[in-house]
């Protein structure tokens, strides 16, 4: 079954299992969706969790959100981890994450002296603002 929208303006298509496994307390593994796609250059694919698998059995992508370069032709794999205590059974269909697919800007890097100033914020790091 092609990736689809469970609902009309989802933003996420729901990838398939195409294979059979289970995921004990802790363990990953890459799962087969049978799919590969051709994404449109300056466009990318994030490949993030089904939040009903997170919430309740500790299911997730363990690199979320994975992500797919217009350039990659191979077949979609997703990358879970059963964060939950009890081990979690994968069938194949089963629906285990959501692909998103969405523009992105082609930047380049470049070595500069110095950075411009900014208001507020500066270099301060995790948890500076809000205090």
């Amino acid at each position: 079954m092609l990736p689809a929208r469970a609902h009309p303006g989802d933003a996420g298509l729901d990838l398939m299992a195409s294979e059979d496994l289970t995921l004990r307390p802790g363990e990953r593994a890459a799962v087969a969706t049978g799919w590969a796609v051709a994404i449109p250059e300056g466009m990318a694919g994030l490949v993030v969790p089904r939040s009903g698998n997170a919430l309740r059995h500790g299911l997730t992508v363990a690199n979320a959100p994975g992500l797919i370069d217009a350039g990659y032709r191979g077949e979609l794999k997703v990358i879970l981890i059963n964060l939950g205590d009890e081990p979690f059974a994968i069938g194949a269909g089963d629906r285990i994450a959501q692909l998103v697919v969405t523009p992105v800007s082609l930047a380049t890097a470049a070595e500069v002296a110095a950075l411009p100033a900014s208001d507020g914020r500066g270099a301060g790091g995790f948890g500076s603002t809000g205090r």
